[in-house]
């Protein structure tokens, strides 16, 4: 049975050390055989750097570190280049000041490991030089390798001015490649961010973007149909351990809670960094997830509390999902571009595809909620967890009253400062919890008579949802604080009859037709929440 490389991501040692590796090389031949420049944006520990480096190692010309590989028996011809591999994570970035000086030194100790000696303070210049004086000491083109390019922007997300300062650092840093073309063989440019090409790579603009390519779809990543040529026996050794004999597939639980990601919505393919972890850990659990949301990502959220109602089968036109602007951030673009969204198919369109996208699978869903529902209400992990779980006993139980006792007590931790006077905050921490939960709750579901704000189906009961928010007066009495969730429940509730949003969930189950709950919440700001409900 194969090691499994977690966190290598050498090629030469997974090569020579016996360790479980996915094939690339036919995709590497592709790239190095049609093109010599190109950009691809993967999310974090999607395999970039490997990829980056199996490539760097085709260059560097030794064929036998290939054998048995697809590439070994192909006609490339295993020319070695001199290469030049730059790795972003690696470079300080606090201040534009700080990055260039990190540049600078970075270039001067590869200069040295070349003997090679360039007086120049600009890191631009030293680059500029290094790529000419490497080909001329070799007598051949360089081969460029740039990994996470996008780093010193996105460690600086929440703060404009510098990422705006660190942006123009590298953007001209990346600009010399253009009048480098005599010089170079190959170039590749990686990041998790697609900035717009004004933005970094306007003086680049000979970059082939394959992020979205049909060709490339799954050049990172483990392709559900090799699961089991790679993994198999890891799968048939977890068999043999307690925990999994509650399965009754192993194989199909893994692709459930790991499985989803695709850039065509063809091809799906596994987070490596989860699957290796799971395998390594023999547990289920967010590993991916957990190795680093970025905060700015849940800020977001709760400055747009409604967006999040939207994220289930988006559909997004390719060049929407190509933006990316430090001054104008916007949510969805930024969820795909950094994993927490993916194609779940493309639908033709007249000049352009027109993505549909989904949060890709469990791992990914059920953390992301639970981190948004803790930072919306600023409740905290262990009570965010206790909420949900208490609410699905709940629901389960037909039990709405509790359910409300429960919201009460949740809503009560919404510290003062993250109040929102907006239903669709409400509406997301609910929407939040229930998907937390493993429920298929749909949001705004359209009726022929209206829009639903929220439906849950269980196997054996279907709870229809309608919220009001109404702004309370902050020296209101009691009496008028329930006069105004009075009229807003009667409100909602004469909506839900009205259009008779229960018709559409009529159906029988063992020859009677199943309960179905209609409720109506009235949120006057954070524990003062009131509701009603029918049951038909």
């Amino acid at each position: 049975m194969k090691k499994l490389p977690l966190g290598i991501q050498n090629f030469a040692e997974i090569a020579s050390g016996d360790y479980v590796y996915v094939d690339k090389t036919r995709h590497i031949y592709n790239l190095i055989t049609n093109a010599s420049y190109y950009f691809l944006s993967r999310p974090r520990r999607f395999g970039k750097s490997l990829l980056l480096d199996t490539i760097s190692a085709v260059f560097g010309g030794n064929k036998e570190q290939f054998k048995g590989l697809w590439i070994y028996d192909s006609d490339y011809e295993f020319v070695k280049h001199p290469i030049i591999k730059l790795d972003m994570s690696n470079i300080s970035n606090k201040t534009p000041e700080t990055l260039e000086a990190a540049l600078l030194y970075d270039l001067q100790i590869k200069l040295k490991d070349e003997g090679l000696d360039i007086i120049e303070s600009d890191p631009s210049n030293v680059f500029k030089s290094l790529i000419i004086e490497m080909y001329k000491k070799y007598d051949q083109n360089v081969v460029v390798l740039i990994d996470e390019y996008d780093k010193p922007i996105l460690d600086h997300i929440d703060d404009p001015e510098t990422a705006e300062a660190n942006r123009r650092v590298i953007r001209g840093f990346y600009g010399i490649l253009k009048s480098m073309d005599p010089y170079l063989r190959f170039t590749m440019i990686t990041g998790v961010t697609k900035f717009t090409k004004a933005s970094i790579f306007s003086e680049l603009n000979n970059l082939l973007d394959i992020t979205m390519s049909v060709n490339f779809a799954d050049i990172c990543g483990i392709p559900i149909e090799s699961l089991d040529e790679h993994f198999g026996e890891h799968i048939e050794e977890l068999k043999n351990y307690k925990m999994f004999k509650q399965y009754a597939n192993v194989r199909d639980d893994i692709l459930t809670y790991y499985d989803g990601y695709s850039w065509d919505g063809e091809s799906k393919v596994i987070n490596p960094f989860s699957l290796l972890s799971f395998f390594a850990q023999k547990k289920f659990e967010s590993y991916w997830y957990a190795s680093g949301t970025p905060k700015f990502l849940v800020d977001l959220i709760k400055n747009k509390p409604e967006s999040y109602l939207t994220l289930k089968n988006m559909r997004i036109s390719e060049r929407v999902l190509d933006s990316f602007d430090i001054q104008n951030i916007e949510l969805e673009p930024l969820l795909f571009q950094s994993g927490y969204l993916t194609v779940k198919s493309v639908l033709t369109a007249r000049y352009s595809p027109i993505y549909v996208l989904d949060i890709p699978n469990y791992e990914v869903r059920d953390a992301l909620n639970m981190q948004i529902v803790s930072a919306l209400t600023e409740s905290g992990d262990f009570q965010a967890e206790r909420a949900q779980l208490e609410i699905g006993d709940a629901l389960r139980d037909g039990d709405l009253q509790k359910v409300l006792i429960i919201l009460r007590g949740l809503f009560a931790s919404i510290p003062y400062n993250l109040h929102v006077n907006l239903e669709a905050y409400y509406h997301s921490i609910f929407y939040a919890i229930m998907t937390i939960l493993g429920f298929d709750c749909d949001a705004e579901v359209s009726t022929s008579k209206g829009r639903i704000d929220a439906v849950l189906e269980l196997d054996d009961k279907v709870y229809v949802f309608e919220f009001k928010y109404c702004i309370c007066p902050p020296d209101a009495g009691e009496a008028e604080k329930q006069a105004l969730a009075d009229a807003s429940l009667a409100e909602a509730m004469e909506q839900i009859n009205n259009r008779d949003y229960g018709a559409k969930y009529k159906k029988y189950k063992h020859g009677k037709l199943i309960p179905i709950y209609l409720a109506a919440f009235a949120f006057l700001g954070r524990d003062e929440i009131e509701m009603i409900s029918q049951k038909i």
